[in-house]
């Protein structure tokens, strides 16, 4: 039996709605949060392309360690909205070291024509100086 997961109807439900999906394992389950979307990567180049934006969501689904979020700030005009939330992803990964990733992220969501709000810009890192890749 698939698993369904649904997508928020206000934008504060948008944080919630990453994390459950994130800490499900699953990278179908996040897929339909990003549709039309763009994932600022950590060295700041900008990806649309789904394909990748699943492959780099994936490569932090496969540590196998949760996601914790929570928004600070969300700012709403008509159908966008932008959160800035803190993250951090932290435990011990799959060869055995240990990883801590954190950041304020700067998101930009929008309500689409079906009432739900997924991404439209996703800058986990926010303000962030970038690392080169």
């Amino acid at each position: 039996m698939s698993e369904s997961y649904s997508l928020p109807t206000e934008p504060e439900g948008v944080i919630p709605s990453l994390v459950e999906r994130f800490n499900s394992g699953k990278i179908s389950a996040m897929k339909s949060l990003y549709e039309g979307a763009v994932l600022v990567a950590d060295d700041g180049r900008t990806v649309t392309d789904p394909d990748e934006i699943a492959a780099a969501l994936e490569r932090d689904i496969n540590l196998g360690l949760p996601l914790e979020a929570n928004a600070r700030h969300v700012f709403v005009t008509g159908d966008t909205a932008q959160i800035v939330a803190d993250w951090s992803i932290d435990g011990t990964g799959p060869d055995g070291k240990h990883v801590h990733v954190e950041g304020t992220a700067s998101d930009t969501v929008r309500r689409g024509a079906d009432g739900h709000w997924r991404y439209l810009i996703d800058n986990r890192l926010g303000t962030a100086v970038r690392k080169a890749a």
